[in-house]
């Protein structure tokens, strides 16, 4: 890995990606007519919306997006918000909000807010071992090439970054990239390297779902110890977060689901007052959730869908198709402004990548068992999660305006235990937004588990709070604080902090944390990213490299900014000078396609490495017995890296 940064570039680091995440969005928000908490669970999903269309847009018409055209993006989506708002104002303003919390309850709120974003933020780190630790997992590689290819080119369409591996012409592969684009502008503004990027932006994970949680809680009416207790449920569950981190890491998919909360309170907003600037603010959502990962999007449906069965409930049909009517401009603006990534979603499902899922290897009743335990492969459950959980369902009629969070969990839960528990054709149908994927779906079904849990929690604070007031007559904040503290308290201890030690575990194989491995079996290990580092050094501007697609070489482009043949360890659609320079590469002075091959990538080095995927991958026919090759010249080895250069 890089050298790690002090501790002010860490801090530094941390906060400007803050800035980066709130300060766009917060702008737009606020001209929309967000304001409080709203405002602030808002500004994170605003900024991934504009981002996310202004990239494609800027690169569709040949505009690079940088810093600069990234904030005239702002200011133009700004005033659309502000436009929306006044016109809407003109119509029928807003009905002001009954009181809710007390200034107790929002303190509170703040303070197990504050507490569960500092508490995941270091259960990743102790994870990850240090702020810029490479992932060690399959995807990292693409978001550390597509951020740093983002932040070189200026290219921010959609299948830009793909081409970091697939770069034959019109073979580029579709990805939403409104994750990159937002890291790319962190990345030019931070001098971080990319590797920090990537693990700054996962610490934050937890914090962002625990504020939109909160904000899901607030906006119905939720009590504010639902909140806190939200907002420290939500970062401890192992099968949330951090398995998908050892996994992948699915980075792009975790940010979405951390924001989907938000797209349920954004439909409910417009559902009760349609209106230009709810409007805005539900497009907003929607095209955010899409622009980050197109599954995003089919997850907010999911996750909303029992959000419309309780709201409809009781109504007259006829209601039920006027709400299904007023959502169609609202489908029609989306579709205006993000046909660039539905048709290229369209285009990837029917193209040439393979679709294969996951094969189904657990029985029903374990994958029961894996939701209401928090427990997939590790050794112990989460009981004290499943005890809160249990006392959640038993009372979950107390939930009030959210009692469809309920029904959110039976029917993510529901379809979780199928894609675990059988290869049906109509399941994997179903679930290919999602590759097929058991991670993805456990991590789905536990969003709504936790609010359930700490539904539980704050029901057993009901009852401290009730018995305190029995044994001395108290009111308001004098009997509902105290309780809530020692509630809070035992969940923390009783749950070793929130589970850190078990999570931030899960979480050290995908980063290669205090590992015992052998050097050479590391995916990417130090010493090959030392080389990668070196290369950098000596490459002109241009200069491509040739390598191995099964090492961890794959990440050069990302930590040193020099190209190379090979940029994934996916070997699907593999670029046919790829495929080539891999099978004969070594024939370079014999065979005239060689030649062309390297003459038109402009491969001018060539770096091995170690370990990679498939683990002990033997090396292709092209790359062995390089240094008895006339033609390349050693100038760097260590003890698992070597780099030569092309002399001819």
């Amino acid at each position: 890995m890089p050298s790690a940064p002090g501790t002010t570039a860490q801090i530094f680091t941390v906060a400007l990606y803050l800035a980066v995440l709130f300060a766009p969005g917060a702008v737009a928000g606020f001209a929309a007519g967000l304001r409080g908490w709203s405002l602030v669970g808002f500004a994170p999903l605003l900024g991934y919306a504009i981002a996310g269309l202004a990239g494609p847009w800027y690169a569709a018409v040949g505009i690079p997006f940088t810093v600069v055209s990234f904030l005239a993006a702002v200011v133009l989506v700004t005033g659309i918000a502000y436009g929306a708002r006044r016109f809407a104002s003109r119509k029928d303003s807003p009905p002001r909000e009954e009181p809710l919390w007390g200034g107790w309850g929002h303190a509170g709120v703040v303070v197990c807010l504050l507490a569960g974003a500092v508490i995941g933020a270091y259960t990743v780190l102790r994870g990850m071992g240090t702020i810029n630790a490479i992932p060690q997992g399959f995807d990292g590689v693409y978001h550390g090439n597509g951020i740093r290819y983002i932040a070189d080119t200026g290219d921010g369409g959609l299948t830009g970054t793909s081409s970091t591996n697939w770069y034959a012409p019109g073979e580029s592969l579709f990805y939403p990239n409104a994750y990159h684009l937002v890291g790319s502008i962190a990345y030019r503004l931070s001098g971080a390297d990319i590797p920090s990027i990537l693990d700054t932006h996962a610490m934050l994970l937890p914090g962002l779902l625990a504020l939109s949680m909160v904000v899901l809680v607030r906006y119905f009416r939720g009590r504010a110890v639902l909140a806190g207790a939200t907002a420290l449920v939500c970062v401890a569950p192992v099968t949330l977060f951090y398995e998908s981190l050892d996994h992948g890491p699915l980075l792009p998919f975790l940010l979405g689901l951390a924001l989907t909360p938000l797209g349920a309170v954004a439909l409910h907003r417009y559902l009760v007052r349609p209106a230009a600037d709810t409007g805005f603010v539900l497009v907003g959502a929607a095209v955010g959730l899409l622009t980050i990962h197109s599954s995003t999007l089919f997850a907010g449906v999911l996750f909303g869908l029992p959000l419309f069965a309780q709201h409809w409930a009781g109504r007259r049909l006829r209601e039920a198709g006027r709400d299904l009517l007023v959502l169609l401009p609202i489908a029609v603006v989306c579709v205006l402004v993000a046909w660039l990534q539905l048709f290229g979603a369209l285009g990837l499902a029917t193209g040439d990548v393979p679709y294969l899922g996951w094969p189904a290897t657990t029985k029903w009743n374990t994958a029961v068992g894996t939701l209401l335990t928090f427990q997939h492969f590790e050794a112990e459950p989460q009981f004290v999660l499943s005890v809160a959980l249990l006392i959640g369902c038993v009372f979950a009629v107390r939930l009030g305006r959210l009692r469809w969070v309920a029904g959110t969990a039976v029917l993510i839960g529901v379809f979780a235990v199928a894609v675990m528990s059988t290869n049906a054709p109509f399941v994997m149908a179903l679930s290919r937004p999602w590759w097929d994927d058991p991670y993805r779906f456990i991590a789905m079904a536990t969003v709504p588990l936790c609010l359930l849990a700490a539904h539980g929690i704050a029901e057993v604070q009901r009852l401290v709070r009730d018995g305190l007031r029995a044994i001395r007559p108290l009111t308001g904040a004098r009997g509902a604080v105290p309780a809530a503290v020692v509630v809070f308290a035992a969940f923390v201890a009783g749950t070793g902090v929130l589970y850190t030690a078990t999570d931030a575990g899960v979480v050290m194989p995908g980063f290669a944390t205090n590992t015992t491995r052998p050097v050479r079996d590391l995916p990417v290990s130090r010493a090959e990213a030392a080389a990668m580092v070196e290369l950098g050094k000596l490459a002109e501007p241009g200069d491509w490299a040739m390598n191995d697609r099964a090492d961890g070489s794959v990440w050069t482009y990302a930590l040193s900014g020099v190209r190379t043949v090979a940029g994934h360890f996916d070997r699907a659609v593999q670029p046919p000078d790829a495929r080539l320079l891999a099978a004969r590469f070594n024939r370079y002075e014999t065979d005239p396609e060689v030649r062309d091959a390297v003459r038109r990538l402009n491969v001018r080095w060539v770096i091995l490495g170690s370990g990679g995927y498939p683990a002990h991958a033997p090396r292709p026919a092209g790359l062995t017995d390089l240094d008895r090759l006339p033609f390349l010249h050693e100038v760097y080895r260590n003890e698992v890296s070597v780099i030569y250069r092309l002399t001819r």
